[in-house]
């Protein structure tokens, strides 16, 4: 596809040829990898339900956050190539197995692609949400491809503090840029719609709380509040796991106390927050991380 031949689907525009397996900062080229396909249990409650949300997790990231919970998948080593065709066949097999939704986890790359697969399995019977699951280290033109196609957006906001973006993603630029994608996301599906418990339209932002980094969860989340107020859900999450490769950075070499995520959640209360979403604590624990495993590809 065009888009990859000089890829500037994401903000860091490295320009590389994907279309020649010159792999882009993602770490992939222009063949879609996909590492699993299941049903997945672990998203928000109105997202999972009972059934479980259809999730593809896409291999290759363009973010590289030193703290990533699925490393093993965003270096683009781990995965299956495979064509629009076989993955818009996946859509439907999902569906096939009950998901309530189907669950695009990191597909940034890969915007091009993901369109043509939807618009596909659509023509052959998809009914079902589509959910965009993205860390919002996206450009405006990238999610303006998605409009019409998906239904839920799912972002993450990880930093406030430009040095913070600096230091554990190498993108100073992240707060600017996830302020500008997610307002984009909003413009699309600027309300929730929901049917028995489950969404059906509109968008989530996530705010993984760091270890040592509350002062910047509180700002994430006040600037959604008096942003977005009720047009959006705000998830505040406590499943942050250190895992083997945040050794070379001490201070996220812990899990989060009890302590530092009471305070964010009394924060968001003491402004207004009413439609969000909490963690039990025990969700942080390394069983909680799918096994990329090729399931369902």
């Amino acid at each position: 596809m065009k888009q990859y031949e000089k890829c500037t689907l994401c903000p860091r525009k490295c320009n590389a040829n994907r279309t020649e397996d010159h792999f882009g900062t993602c770490g992939v080229g222009e063949k879609i990898k996909v590492a699993r396909a299941a049903l997945h249990f672990w998203e928000e409650p109105c997202i999972s339900g009972e059934n479980g949300s259809g999730a593809v997790f896409f291999s290759g990231c363009s973010l590289r956050c030193v703290f990533c919970q699925n490393k093993e998948i965003a270096m683009g080593t781990t995965g299956k190539e495979i064509s629009v065709e076989r993955l818009a066949q996946i859509y439907l097999e999902l569906e096939a197995k009950g998901a309530n939704n189907i669950n695009l986890v990191t597909g940034t790359h890969y915007v091009p692609s993901i369109v043509k697969s939807v618009e596909l399995s659509r023509s052959q019977g998809l009914s079902l949400p589509i959910v965009y699951n993205t860390g919002s280290y996206e450009t405006v033109d990238n999610i303006k491809r998605l409009e019409g196609i998906v239904d839920i957006y799912l972002p993450d906001f990880k930093y406030m503090d430009p040095e913070l973006s600096k230091k554990y993603s190498m993108a100073p630029d992240y707060p600017e840029v996830a302020k500008a994608a997610i307002a984009e996301m909003v413009r699309q599906q600027p309300r929730p719609v929901f049917s028995h418990d489950l969404m059906e339209k509109g968008v989530i932002v996530r705010q993984l709380l760091l270890p040592g980094h509350v002062k910047d969860a509180k700002n994430i989340t006040k600037y959604l509040h008096d942003t977005y107020n009720n047009q959006i859900y705000i998830s505040l999450m406590s499943q942050y796991t250190p895992l083997s490769h945040v050794a070379d950075y001490p201070e996220l070499n812990r899990r989060i106390t009890k302590r530092e995520y009471d305070s964010l959640i009394d924060f968001a209360i003491g402004i207004g927050v009413e439609q969000g979403f909490t963690q039990e604590k025990e969700v942080a624990k390394e069983s909680f991380i799918p096994h990329f495993d090729g399931e369902g590809v």
